[in-house]
């Protein structure tokens, strides 16, 4: 079965996050791995777009009630109508999470493939800590795009204990 990656990043972000996702599109596209994204601009349009450019497909879930407005580098789009609820079925959809950057709505991305056992890789991206102020277990920090899909695609001892392969139970 392909491996399917969401990657999730704030919808306006900066060049460096930009050209971090346009990167992380065109490895996971040269792995086989189909792209799950949020459809909108930013990290979203950028990992699309890179993704695209390499040959890849590329999903987005859309939270709006038609596709207007939705990146022109998406293979489909799924209209949702739902806003940001839809964040759930990008991270239940996914085998592993990448979050570049950071944003509300990535927060919660990564919170829920966290809770629903998807392994998270994050390039420059939250950092959720405890009140005490030491750093809660799960999700794992990398430097660069290619750590980030080779954590994503090929780590199988991820701290979710979950594959990238695998299924959920």
């Amino acid at each position: 079965m392909t491996v399917q990656v969401a990657v999730c990043g704030p919808g306006t972000c900066t060049d460096v996050e930009a050209a971090r996702a346009r990167r992380v599109g065109e490895l996971l596209a040269a792995r086989g791995a189909v792209v799950i994204c949020g459809g909108g601009g930013g990290v979203m349009a950028a990992v699309a777009a890179g993704a695209r450019a390499s040959g890849g497909l590329v999903i987005g879930v859309w939270p709006g009630d038609s596709r207007e407005g939705a990146s022109s580098d998406l293979s489909a789009t799924i209209v949702t109508g739902m806003g940001e609820a839809r964040n759930v079925i990008i991270v239940r959809s996914a085998d592993a999470v990448i979050s570049i950057g950071g944003s509300w709505g990535t927060l919660s991305e990564v919170a829920l493939a966290m809770r629903g056992g998807v392994p998270v890789v994050s390039i420059g991206g939250w950092r959720v800590t405890a009140a005490e102020g030491s750093a809660i277990p799960g999700v794992r920090h990398v430097a660069t795009p290619e750590e980030a899909v080779t954590a994503a695609l090929d780590d199988r001892s991820a701290p979710s204990g979950r594959s990238a392969g695998g299924t959920r139970g």
